[in-house]
């Protein structure tokens, strides 16, 4: 159970570090980002009619990621703790 518990912990925060770490480049990105106006304004092309922001993509993505991430943790835990006993 303890192993199973610390595999869900170790899934959580690497999805935790990748969404803040995904986030805070972006927010760096955009206080970095300088637009060049004079070239932008000798470029004239048509514009889109439709806009779109950020990804749509199906929810099941984090569920299925989250999953997998923890099996692959649990076998991790599990294989760590099985050749210590085995040692000891």
């Amino acid at each position: 159970m303890k192993c199973i518990l610390q595999a869900l912990a170790i899934s959580f925060m690497i999805h935790v570090i990748y969404v803040v770490s995904t986030l805070s480049l972006g927010f760096i990105k955009t206080l970095i980002y300088r637009p060049d106006i004079e070239t932008a304004w000798k470029q004239t092309d048509t514009l889109q009619s439709s806009v779109a922001f950020g990804v749509a993509f199906s929810p099941y993505i984090i569920v299925l990621s989250f999953v997998c991430v923890f099996l692959v943790c649990w076998a991790a835990l599990f294989i760590i703790q099985k050749r210590r006993r085995g040692f000891v």
